[in-house]
């Protein structure tokens, strides 16, 4: 596993929907949540980077959302805005099923901690397109770092 660590701003602006994982159901929750965003999303036409964004955050937080083409445009009254700005992370591209995502980034966490690195949240999933052949889905996962 190759993990690149970046010392380079990174910024998200991302509209969607958050709420908290009850019995820490994580991906439980973000696929109630991502489901709600894209119907939103959808339903009102609003022109989007067509990339799902999900944003694991402290006290159990989870927030889904996709960055949109014209903020000013769009119809986002119902959304919530979420800005990112990490300072510096690490990122690692997963390519292949989605149900391997967890233990990617379990690997990934091992790896920074191992060469002395405190990985904090918020983690963040940037879920690629979508196709039919799961060997080929691509998951970009980011990091914070301290």
């Amino acid at each position: 596993m190759k993990v690149e660590v970046i010392d380079k701003s990174l910024e998200l602006n991302i509209y969607g929907f958050g709420g908290v994982a009850l019995n820490k159901d994580y991906s439980g929750t973000a696929f109630k949540l991502s489901g709600k965003m894209w119907e939103y999303i959808k339903s009102n036409d609003i022109k989007n980077k067509g990339k799902n964004i999900w944003v694991y955050e402290n006290a159990d937080k989870v927030f889904t959302g996709v960055e949109l083409e014209d903020e000013i445009n769009s119809n986002v009254s119902a959304l919530e805005r979420k800005k990112i700005h990490l300072e510096s992370y690490a990122y690692y591209k997963h390519i292949g099923p989605y149900s391997l995502i967890r233990e990617t980034g379990e690997r990934m966490r091992n790896e920074l901690v191992k060469e002395g690195y405190k990985v904090i949240l918020p983690y963040i999933e940037i879920y690629g397109h979508w196709t039919n052949d799961d060997t080929k889905l691509e998951t970009e996962l980011i990091m914070c770092l301290e």
